[in-house]
């Protein structure tokens, strides 16, 4: 009866649970918590509803019941009292931990387990108050910060590893090389790629993949490829790393080279392969190839389709103007199309100017991001429809929404440097905007005429040219240039799709200035050299 009572409650609200907990004897209470799910559950309860009154009831019971040094219950605790601005009972529950006997494996199972709720900043003041740290605490500060997406901080910890007495292992590694593909920051993946080199590190399929991927996602293409030519070439692994960065380069052909060089080798695809292809496909128009290995997944391969492979489908399609056949697939698809497939199709309305259509994608999507609502209005502000563009703006500032600020960066000298849009926060600004006026000047001789029907707001068309002008992406250029001797290649990141202007004026200043100028954007690379890019002016 007990029993029932218990799981049942654990599907209700917090405060109903706990409150049934506390009228526990001890006795029942260390029968119900034996299932440490069941307490986790309702702990995670606590801290999804800010109940941090609840937490503390059953943080009391736990405690005194032997089982402060649960990991993942000391997590969720600590989780919950940050959650409910308790800082003061998050910092003495791990004062409480630490004075209980010590043990690093326990230490660093609490670690994992806030870093997965996010918590990296407790997981670092418990790593700081570990008296003994072992290489697997090193590598879950390290691989947590990069799978929250805290890249920099993820190398200052690797540097201090460097300078402790634990030796990086393999793990530690391969964490590292997914921080400098992430940021794009090639000299510090030469530094990685060396280190690894001196300390003799083996290569297996997923230190050769990471490898493959930092190469490829650090511009080095060509780098990518050797490094792909002499691994072990046994694990599918390392041939869809080598797909995956020919995709996002805009090599096509290169990808369905490799793919058929996999075939000769019998190496059976799977399907993240499929999704490299079909991606290179996408990204160079190529729909046709893209219809032939869709249907080779099945027919050769045995491989279902899953919502990814409709995903890129739908962009395929959408991207080469196909929008009947992208949506067609949506409604053939045996499965829910979920936001990113409408998204796609969202996107390919607002440039082939299909409202319509788009309005069916928006209504079908459950969970809408700024980005969204941007896509929406900017398809309206095309078309010049400025009152359906402000009702959407007017949602938007109602929802509490705001658009995501394009950002830029640039990798010299082994430092990260970061602009956003009309940024004068850099220490040498002055110089930069000197540098950005002048070549702006020049590119205007050379006949460039600025894109304004791209600011999509209904305001002058000289604040629309200073609206384009200072782009993150030209500012970051500016730098590189700024920074660098003359006719050296220039490497930038971009977290947004980089715009048509900044792209044409960016291929005449690589003409003007006779450099190899990269820019990554969010979804692919784009090298400029003497007037034209890579991606022959289709992605």
């Amino acid at each position: 009866m007990l029993r029932n009572g218990v799981k049942k409650l654990t599907l209700e609200t917090s405060s109903a649970a706990i409150g049934f907990i506390s009228l526990l004897s001890a006795p029942d209470f260390l029968h119900y918590s034996r299932d440490h799910r069941s307490v986790y559950k309702v702990l995670e309860a606590c801290r999804l509803s800010s109940d941090y009154k609840a937490a503390s009831a059953i943080h009391a019971r736990i405690f005194k019941l032997g089982y402060g040094t649960y990991p993942s219950l000391v997590a969720s605790l600590v989780s919950t009292y940050l959650q409910c601005d308790r800082l003061l009972l998050a910092r003495k529950l791990l004062d409480q931990v630490f004075r209980l006997d010590f043990n690093v494996v326990i230490v660093n199972l609490v670690i994992e387990h806030l870093m997965g709720l996010g918590e990296y900043g407790f997981a670092k003041k418990c790593f700081h108050k570990t008296p003994v740290r072992d290489v697997i605490t090193w590598n879950l500060m390290i691989g947590g910060y990069v799978r929250n997406a805290r890249f920099e901080e993820a190398l200052s910890f690797f540097r201090e590893m460097l300078d402790s007495n634990v030796e990086p292992d393999k793990f530690t590694f391969a964490s590292v090389m997914t921080v400098c593909a992430r940021l794009g920051a090639i000299n510090h993946a030469l530094w990685v790629h060396r280190l690894m080199t001196e300390k003799e590190i083996e290569l297996n399929p997923i230190l050769s993949s990471a490898l493959i991927d930092m190469y490829s996602k650090c511009g080095r293409i060509q780098t990518a490829k050797e490094v792909f030519n002499s691994a072990d070439h046994s694990d599918v692994s390392v041939w869809n790393a080598m797909i995956t960065g020919l995709a996002a380069h805009g090599l096509p052909f290169d990808a369905i080279a490799v793919f058929s060089k996999m075939e000769v080798e019998n190496i059976f695809p799977d399907s993240i392969t499929f999704i490299g292809i079909l991606t290179a496909c996408s990204h160079s128009g190529l729909v046709e190839e893209g219809r032939k290995y869709f249907n080779l997944m099945s027919s050769r391969y045995s491989i279902e389709p899953q919502i990814e492979h409709y995903g890129v489908m739908v962009d395929l399609f959408g991207r080469a103007g196909l929008l009947e056949e992208a949506y067609a697939v949506i409604e053939a698809m045996p499965v829910e199309p979920d936001v990113v497939i409408w998204r796609a199709l969202l996107s390919a309305c607002r440039i082939y100017q299909k409202p319509k259509l788009g309005e069916v994608a928006i209504a079908n999507m459950s969970r809408l991001k700024s980005g969204d609502y941007v896509l929406l209005s900017n398809m309206y502000c095309s078309m010049k429809r400025w009152e359906s563009a402000e009702g959407v703006r007017e949602l938007m500032k109602k929802k509490g929404i705001r658009k995501i600020r394009g950002r830029s960066w640039i990798e010299l000298g082994g430092v990260i440097h970061r602009f956003k849009a009309g940024d004068r926060s850099h220490s040498e600004t002055e110089g930069l905007y000197k540098v950005l006026d002048g070549l702006i000047r020049r590119t205007k001789l050379e006949g460039f005429l600025p894109q304004t029907d791209l600011v999509l707001m209904d305001i002058s068309e000289e604040e629309k040219e200073g609206n384009l002008n200072h782009h993150s992406e030209k500012l970051a250029l500016a730098y590189g240039i700024l920074k660098t001797s003359p006719g050296r290649e220039i490497m930038i990141s971009k977290n947004l799709r980089i715009c048509h202007d900044c792209h044409n004026w960016i291929k005449l200043v690589s003409k003007l200035l006779i450099r190899v100028i990269i820019v990554r954007d969010r979804i692919r690379f784009h090298q400029f050299e003497g007037g034209s890019c890579s991606c022959e002016d289709y992605w």
